[in-house]
């Protein structure tokens, strides 16, 4: 069976796309917003003898890869943890590394995300990236604002708790200066100052690396998302990969808490902020 130079399938990632497509196709049920935490970069590495960048530089290649899939399968949103706000904490050489890598990143993809229609957007904190990345990424997303395709997201020095803590402190300072009553506060009001205001919520969450937990991405925004954990390190994480995920969604039931007989009861459809019924 041919390959394609990889060890993959050509044609068992030709079959599974089928599939998945045509499933999408007849059922309506894509997952509209696909979130990633890209993990395993260094381990794989390791594994394969390599110093831990090449582990990084490889991650990037599953990045571009991920990026050019997503439509073929109907998302229209995808959102990946980059660089979380606990990641400076990790060596200052591998830091500055990552800083270079994606310093690059945003020069080269820029024209092929213009040619490919792609929005580019950011989550985070970006103040405590190098000024010359913020010049970059300003940039990108004004380059790119008017294009209509793939909104992909990248979360640089996120982190979530940090988010929320943010909009919390935005909230009382419109409830002091009496731009906003305490009684209007609602779960909209939230999301509305959280970074991913404009955003819908993601409907799946794709971790790799087997790691059983969040990390602190997207707490309050993943509250109704499905979850899908492949032992697959990110270096690993193709499109043969990513159909078996979404092929994963495509199985599940939403239900948003309500019973199997409610669901055709359009009376009860969920109304919760960023949701989708």
């Amino acid at each position: 069976m041919a390959n394609d130079g990889t060890g993959r399938s050509v044609r068992f990632e030709q079959e599974t796309l089928s599939r998945v497509v045509e499933q999408a196709e007849m059922t309506q049920n894509i997952p509209y917003h696909v979130a990633m935490i890209m993990d395993g970069n260094g381990r794989w590495a390791e594994r394969q003898g390599l110093p831990r960048i090449r582990g990084h530089q490889v991650g990037v290649e599953r990045v571009e890869e991920i990026i050019s899939a997503a439509p073929e399968f109907g998302i229209k949103y995808l959102t990946l943890y980059a660089f979380s706000k606990e990641n400076w904490r990790r060596p200052s050489h591998e830091v500055n590394f990552l800083m270079e890598l994606l310093s690059t990143y945003l020069d080269c993809e820029l024209a092929t995300m213009k040619k490919n229609n792609i929005v580019f957007n950011t989550i985070g904190d970006l103040a405590d990236l190098p000024k010359v990345i913020q010049e970059k990424i300003a940039r990108n997303k004004k380059e790119t604002g008017t294009n209509t395709g793939l909104v992909v997201t990248f979360a640089f020095s996120y982190s979530s708790r940090h988010e929320i803590t943010q909009a919390c402190r935005k909230i009382a300072g419109e409830v002091a200066e009496q731009k906003l009553r305490c009684e209007d506060i609602s779960e909209q009001t939230i999301s509305d100052h959280l970074y991913t205001a404009g955003l819908p919520d993601p409907d799946l969450l794709v971790r790799t690396s087997g790691e059983m937990r969040i990390s602190n991405f997207l707490l309050w925004q993943i509250s109704y998302a499905e979850l899908y954990v492949t032992e697959k390190y990110w270096p690993e994480f193709n499109k043969e990969e990513l159909a078996k995920a979404v092929e994963s969604f495509q199985k599940r039931e939403r239900r948003f808490g309500r019973t199997h007989a409610a669901e055709a009861d359009p009376k009860t459809s969920p109304s919760f902020p960023g949701v989708k019924p």
